[in-house]
């Protein structure tokens, strides 16, 4: 179901959020921006009604592709993309473990 799921992006000043709306429904990766060429993922959220659908891992992808599209690194802080980020070796190019 992923490839059908729209992600936005917004961003603040010193970060932002990728936001993914499924019927009706909210789910968020936020980050801040730490330099040009880094961000921090510190929190994802995915409601229940859209749990086990793909939306997470839809939100993990588009950060690592927006990472690699902008030349810049991700921190995973966030316990859930640093899972994502562990179990695809394809994403080290973007991710900067600590």
């Amino acid at each position: 179901m992923t490839n059908d799921i729209r992600i936005e992006k917004e961003e603040t000043g010193k970060g932002g959020r990728y936001v993914a709306v499924v019927s009706g429904h909210e789910a968020e990766m936020t980050f801040s921006r730490a330099s040009p060429h880094l961000i921090i993922i510190d929190h994802t959220e995915v409601p229940d009604a859209l749990r086990g659908q793909g939306v997470g891992q839809a939100l993990a992808l588009n950060a690592v592709e927006d990472a690699r599209a902008g030349g810049w690194k991700i921190i995973p802080l966030c316990p859930f993309m640093r899972a994502q980020s562990l179990g695809h070796e394809e994403w080290a190019d973007v991710i900067q473990q600590r």
